[in-house]
């Protein structure tokens, strides 16, 4: 047999091993992803079971006994949503989130392309100032804040929950969207610049539109930060009519009004957004990071 022979056959003797390898760490992959999505999704179902379940039924057996025996009540929704507020709690979390992001995403594309895109003196000492205040604990500004929105006449309103989930995310936000914008074509740029485009038109019509999925990712995430934020809401609104919904869910924790059943029920309802919002647009949140993360 000749060397060329003998090479071949040895190929052929170990493509099926290699096959097999790669088949078994695919399946190894497949259980490991499949047994972390079933390790976080059990907490998601049991909450969604039990928001059906009857009092007695709750008391009596595990939430996975619903499965064996299936009585769904919806009482539980109609007395979390009408009778102990949650209802209004929601319509004030919207209130409070939508603006937030809003402003947030502006913001933060404003900030990033001043510093990326801008020429001016203190640039650099300014983008590393703001990444350095950004390990400093947001509670250190809560009680100045606080004295001066009293000073001013401003609590009780959303407008200082607006102002401080904005200006703790906007720094992220900068330096997220600071990676992205400086990967930019500087010829895309300069082009725009000698065809007689102004700054805010190569911000609006040019960098925007190529900065969707970055900003995506943003407004993902104070949407996720906002939505469940609790002190801030119960500090500048306390736990009156303009509440959101956590600081509703975690008032019915304390006072166990209606019920075990009604506060899993609004603490779906709590949870149930947030949750749709970042499995629907996950790949929009990834593409986002990742792109921000990375220059050039």
């Amino acid at each position: 047999m000749s060397a060329i022979e003998s090479r071949r056959a040895a190929l052929i003797s170990v493509r099926p091993a290699s096959k097999l390898g790669n088949r078994l760490k695919r399946i190894a992959l497949h259980s490991a992803v499949l047994l972390l999505c079933v390790v976080w999704f059990t907490p998601v179902l049991s909450l969604f079971v039990t928001t059906f379940r009857s009092e007695s039924d709750s008391s009596l057996t595990g939430w996975w006994h619903a499965f064996i025996e299936w009585r769904p009540v919806l009482s539980n929704y109609v007395e979390a949503m009408y009778l102990t507020g949650v209802g209004r709690s929601v319509v004030n979390s919207i209130v409070l989130t939508v603006p937030t992001v809003l402003g947030t995403v502006l913001f933060s594309a404003i900030g990033a392309f001043a510093l990326a895109r801008m020429r001016f003196r203190g640039r650099i000492a300014l983008f590393l100032a703001m990444v350095g205040f950004q390990v400093l604990p947001p509670q250190l500004v809560l009680v100045p804040m606080l004295k001066f929105f009293l000073a001013v006449g401003l609590t009780g309103t959303f407008i200082p929950v607006w102002i401080i989930e904005m200006g703790l995310t906007v720094p992220f936000g900068i330096f997220l969207l600071y990676g992205f914008f400086s990967s930019i074509p500087s010829d895309l740029v300069e082009a725009a610049r000698i065809d007689g485009a102004s700054e805010p038109r190569i911000f609006f019509q040019i960098i925007l539109p190529l900065s969707g999925a970055v900003l995506a990712s943003l407004a993902i995430l104070q949407f996720m930060i906002a939505w469940n934020h609790l002190l801030i809401p119960l500090i500048f609104l306390g736990s009156g009519s303009l509440s959101p919904l956590t600081v509703q869910v975690a008032s019915l924790a304390q006072t166990n009004a209606g019920g075990l059943n009604t506060l899993t029920a609004a603490t779906f309802i709590s949870v149930i957004v947030p949750l749709v919002l970042i499995v629907s647009l996950q790949k929009y949140f990834v593409r986002g990071v990742l792109g921000g993360a990375v220059k050039g």
